[in-house]
């Protein structure tokens, strides 16, 4: 008997079907679309370091390349990075890791999926504290799980308390996930939220990810703490981080997790079966980035820093707009609910007809709707002239 024949949507799995795509690559697919069309389009979208990788660093991967470091390597990491790494979470964090409880991954993102579908699975919800990074919630879907959406308020500076964490809270949830700084919001875990977090993992029994990618990027004297250093929490933690930020190497993708043995095991599993390893003469750069001066990411901070006090205190004269001023990460998140438009309406007017690209806070979660993010790694002069035409658009106060 004839097999009826089936359709695309027939050979798709549901998980990945009713994946979203990344709405901040979105964002600049519009935004190079346009400029394609000779529009000239000032794209805030994204969240690119506008710095080129430090010469030392170009140097020591280029000399690998030459020197016929262009096969494959460990899989976990070349041990020279790993051993960086290692003494880099010592130095910087307070964390004890062998270099085997570390896996080098190709890119932040790709440590995160791999711990995901090594620790997810169906039945298993996650719990995300909203506004969150756009990838979290597709990750955990694309692993089998579900995600616990943890909303919280705009209105108390999304401060993380343990009356939140309860409310999102449900036997089936194994995890939360961390980031601070946070992208989008900028907000950094003070003493008081990383107490609620801890004493609530503890009681819960919770796997924590922490996502710490721009822990560099910090302003006004705020100090960075890993929730892996705090007591008790070292043996639950997963810590998620990489060079794209701090040393403006978004494109190498490099990345990597430190965590327990008997979960960086299974976690390497992920890894070998899928991307084998990070790119080897990209891992020597790695060392070199570590190893080397670190007065440039000083420079880039100190860059950032003047930026979203530009572009705050800009945001702040537009009318139906309130800027906080971000504490960390390089992106600002303006609330806009005074416009009475949706995030979504008013990001996709901003593009079409001011012609400047943000994100709409919705794409975070229901927390983020009624804001946009735009980030400020990019130069003074766009910054400003993406401000004006806001401005000009909106109304000035």
């Amino acid at each position: 008997m004839p097999v009826a024949k089936r359709t695309v949507d027939d050979f798709l799995a549901a998980r990945v079907k009713n994946a979203a795509p990344s709405p901040t690559l979105a964002v600049s697919d519009k935004a190079r679309a346009l400029k394609a069309q000779g529009i000239d389009v000032i794209d805030l979208g994204g969240g690119d370091p506008d710095f080129i990788t430090p010469q030392h660093v170009r140097d020591a991967a280029t000399a690998a390349m030459n020197a016929g470091d262009t096969h494959y390597v460990a899989s976990n990491g070349t041990p020279a990075l790993k051993k960086g790494i290692a003494a880099k979470l010592k130095a910087d964090n307070g964390l004890d890791y062998d270099p085997s409880e570390i896996i080098v991954t190709p890119g932040g993102k790709q440590s995160l999926f791999a711990a995901m579908m090594a620790t997810v699975e169906v039945g298993v919800e996650i719990m995300l504290l909203e506004p969150a990074w756009v990838s979290y919630q597709s990750m955990v879907e694309l692993a089998g799980g579900t995600v616990a959406h943890v909303g919280l308020d705009p209105d108390d500076n999304f401060r993380v308390t343990r009356e939140r964490l309860e409310a999102g809270w449900s036997p089936a949830v194994r995890g939360i996930v961390i980031n601070s700084p946070n992208n989008p919001t900028g907000r950094v875990l003070d003493d008081a939220e990383l107490k609620a977090l801890c004493d609530f993992a503890t009681e819960r029994d919770l796997l924590i990810y922490t996502d710490e990618m721009y822990e560099k990027i910090i302003y006004d004297g705020r100090k960075h703490v890993s929730i892996a250093s705090l007591p008790g929490m070292w043996e639950r933690t997963l810590t998620f981080n990489g060079m794209s930020k701090a040393y403006a190497m978004t494109g190498w993708r490099l990345g990597y997790v430190a965590g327990p043995r008997g979960l960086i095991d299974e976690i390497a599993k992920v890894q070998s079966h899928s991307v084998t390893h990070a790119t080897s003469f990209v891992q020597a750069g790695g060392v070199a980035a570590l190893n080397g001066p670190q007065e440039f990411i000083g420079e880039m901070v100190e860059a950032w820093d003047r930026r979203r006090r530009m572009v705050a205190d800009g945001l702040n004269q537009v009318q139906g707009i309130s800027c906080a001023t971000p504490e960390g990460a390089f992106y600002a998140f303006p609330d806009a609910r005074a416009t009475g438009q949706s995030s979504m309406e008013l990001a996709d007017r901003l593009l079409q007809e001011a012609h400047v690209a943000v994100t709409p806070g919705v794409a975070f979660g229901d927390a983020g709707e009624g804001h946009l993010r735009l980030s400020v790694a990019t130069s003074e002069s766009i910054l400003e002239a993406g401000v004006q035409r806001i401005g000009d658009y909106l109304g000035w106060k």
